[in-house]
């Protein structure tokens, strides 16, 4: 058998793993067989596991149309070197056409599957050589289809938030993410130029950079943490805590939030919880730096036995995600309505836990990286229909209050408060911003 690429039997092997469920593409991308590969091995790779996944369903439904049984049962394997295929053809120009087809042949053959190599080798040709697919936008089912997202949940969206912000969440969902650092301090801006990366100020913060070209992996500022990756929105949500003495992380790993915290709040007692050890686990490695300011927990944030011990207390809860499908495309792939109220059922005794934890006239802040209301307001105001001694407090505020600290840019500031609700929620939809979808509300407890 002939020979495959390394970047593609690696991507073969990641996405194998995932359509079995065993585990995410952000993991198995770090793993061993990738991090061994050349940094251009390294990158093609991840480019082909992240488009496969974000173009899955189109190409699903490009491929079952040339199959000469279109509802045959492929093997898994059969059908992720078709996808692999199809994703080069179509979208990766700089990839030879041979080398797309000839290659996932060979990926077939080596996974034990040289009868069907001849039917992968067919159906790759004829794509091919089959003009580009072309599929109106205008309803929720073609937007669907055109940009590869579940049709329930572009239904929803285009529901919720009307079909032309549907559109732009779908868009921004297939495209690369922004890759956003930030900055111990405006001398390492200086210091990736001397390592021939270049970057841009952020859209909202001003410790905030976006890297625009240059090899970011390979700095001696991210292997030191002069640098952190993290989204722009996810660190904006840490940047609306409210300032305390006694701070709660409830839902804490993976910790960018919590570095956060600490920045702003050098002399306060910070507790870190987290329910599952192996996050712990990497979540008290990489608080480590700030030693007993931050005591990192094994605990679950549904039953907190703390009573009204904080000033404040972040719920950032875990979530379906779909505000993060550019980031983690698989999500699609795997979630379904039903999963949607079983969320919901966690994040309400999440809420409810924070509220009891926090002090008298101190606050929660209530976050999600979720795009939908089931698991955003509807938790919210089931929450606070229990709880007479709580009230929102509108987030136009806290916006004021960090523009004038110099926190948000100019124009990051005047665009984030056009994202607040009637109800003083902070809702970020993705493509209106260029960040990840979140939610966020604050809540001060009363009495």
């Amino acid at each position: 058998m002939a020979a495959v690429s390394p970047a593609r039997k690696a991507a073969f092997g990641v996405l194998n793993a995932i359509e079995r469920g065993h585990a995410h593409a952000d993991d198995l991308l770090r793993g061993k067989s990738v991090e061994a590969l050349s940094p251009a091995d390294r990158n093609l790779a991840t480019a082909l596991v992240l488009g496969t996944l974000r173009w899955q369903i189109n190409l699903d439904h490009q491929l079952k149309s040339l199959l000469k049984h279109p509802n045959a049962k492929l093997d898994a394997e059969v059908l992720i070197a078709l996808r692999l295929g199809a994703f080069q053809l179509q979208h990766l120009d700089r990839i030879p056409t041979h080398a797309a087809i000839d290659e996932s042949v060979e990926l077939a053959k080596h996974a034990g599957h040289r009868f069907a190599s001849g039917m992968v080798n067919a159906v790759l040709r004829k794509l091919a050589a089959a003009p580009q697919m072309h599929v109106s936008e205008e309803s929720p089912a073609g937007l669907a289809l055109g940009q590869a997202h579940p049709s329930w949940l572009v239904e929803r969206w285009a529901a919720v938030y009307g079909l032309d912000a549907a559109r732009a969440i779908c868009h921004h969902g297939q495209g690369q993410p922004a890759l956003t650092v930030r900055l111990e301090s405006s001398a390492v801006e200086a210091e990736l130029a001397t390592d021939d990366i270049r970057v841009v100020p952020g859209a909202l913060l001003t410790s905030v950079c976006t890297i625009v070209s240059g090899d970011l992996a390979g700095s001696s500022a991210l292997r030191e943490n002069r640098v952190r990756l993290q989204d722009e929105g996810s660190q904006f949500v840490a940047e609306l805590v409210p300032r305390g003495n006694a701070i709660l992380d409830c839902c804490a790993a993976p910790g960018g939030k919590t570095l956060i915290l600490a920045e702003r709040n050098p002399l306060a007692r910070i507790v870190a919880c987290e329910s599952n050890p192996e996050r712990l686990a990497r979540l008290i490695e990489r608080l480590e730096p700030l030693g007993p300011r931050v005591d990192c927990r094994h605990a679950d944030a549904t039953v907190l036995e703390d009573d009204s011990t904080y000033d404040v207390v972040l719920a950032d809860v875990p979530c379906s995600g779909t505000g993060t499908l550019g980031r983690n495309p698989e999500i699609r792939h795997r979630l379904n309505p039903e999963d949607l109220p079983r969320q919901a059922d966690r994040q309400k005794a999440i809420l409810r836990s924070a509220l009891r934890a926090v002090r008298r006239g101190g606050r929660v802040i209530y976050s999600t990286c979720s795009l939908e209301p089931e698991e955003n307001e509807q938790v919210v105001a089931a929450v606070l229909a229990e709880s007479p001694g709580a009230r929102i407090t509108p987030l136009g505020t806290r916006i004021e209050e960090l523009s004038a600290e110099g926190v948000l840019t100019a124009s990051g500031a005047l665009r984030l408060q056009d994202c607040i609700t009637p109800e003083g929620y902070l809702r970020l939809l993705p493509g209106v911003l260029h960040t990840d979808g979140f939610f966020v509300a604050m809540i001060q407890k009363l009495g």
